[in-house]
């Protein structure tokens, strides 16, 4: 993935959603070329030369201080994640030496997650990798999500799943905004690493099957996988309103364990009991 390329595309893209008066910047009327603001009004929020940003726009700054790109941020007005992003974009980290070989072969599961996941057995819960990968998972999450043992293990992939499989559509109940934010996490992945083949591969995936994907794709949304609510029209059992949570070791981010929970005595804890009362033995 060509970082220069990604980092134009996504500054425009943040200029484009600002209006004059969501900076306080007075609108002089008169039709505008582009949608959004002007280089030479985001080059005034952010201290710079319009020269100076124009380049930084195209990729032509090679090191941009830190400041600098804090001041590009906050006249952005960017959140946290598309703030960190942008640094990586525009400040990307210079390996020294010879590079690692890009890994290719299966991502080992930290053994305490999946003996947490061995005694969590009324919570679905999986673990997930690199790239949105599903490395394991819990009786609970085969109830709830599917039985990704059925997949092959190059298919087990949050993304590819949710833009490929068509019984997705069917149990997310909110199947846009369950899809719209994988994008947007699959570009916080492409600016952590922007040399990962296999990454790559998949969004050329996606992107030549999913008219969806490769639409949102190109607004260059930003955002982290952390916590949040989920609705679900369940095949079994209905409606479920579960809350879920993201929890990443320390010392290894590319692993995280996400869990499923209903709210204490609600219709969906009794549902989400229901079902996992039916559920068959643990895999995965």
């Amino acid at each position: 993935m060509n970082t220069t390329i990604t980092l134009s595309e996504f500054l425009r893209t943040r200029r484009a959603r600002l209006r004059p008066e969501d900076v306080d910047l007075p609108d002089f009327g008169g039709r505008r070329r582009v949608a959004g603001l002007r280089r030479e009004e985001l080059a005034q929020l952010a201290g710079v030369s319009v020269d100076y940003y124009t380049r930084l726009e195209q990729g032509r700054v090679g090191n941009p201080s830190e400041a600098v790109v804090d001041a590009v941020a906050r006249s952005l007005r960017l959140g946290p994640d598309e703030a960190r992003h942008l640094h990586r974009l525009a400040r990307p980290v210079r390996r020294s030496g010879r590079s690692r070989p890009a890994e290719r072969g299966p991502q080992p599961v930290r053994p305490m997650l999946v003996r947490l996941l061995e005694r969590l057995p009324d919570v679905p819960a999986m673990v997930m990798g690199r790239r949105m990968d599903i490395l394991a998972w819990n009786r609970g999450a085969a109830a709830l999500l599917g039985d990704y043992g059925r997949l092959a293990p190059a298919e087990r992939n949050i993304a590819r799943i949710t833009f490929l499989d068509p019984s997705s559509r069917e149990l997310f109940a909110d199947w846009t905004g369950c899809a719209r934010e994988n994008v947007a996490f699959l570009h916080l992945e492409a600016g952590r690493r922007p040399d990962d083949p296999r990454l790559a591969e998949l969004i050329g995936e996606l992107s030549m099957r999913s008219e969806e994907f490769r639409r949102w794709w190109a607004e260059h949304p930003v955002g982290d996988k952390t916590s949040g609510r989920k609705r679900f029209h369940h095949p079994l059992v209905g409606e479920l309103d579960l809350c879920y949570e993201t929890l990443r070791p320390a010392d290894d981010p590319d692993q995280a364990l996400i869990t499923y929970a209903a709210e204490p005595g609600s219709p969906s804890d009794d549902a989400l009991r229901m079902l996992l009362a039916w559920s068959a033995e643990p895999v995965g």
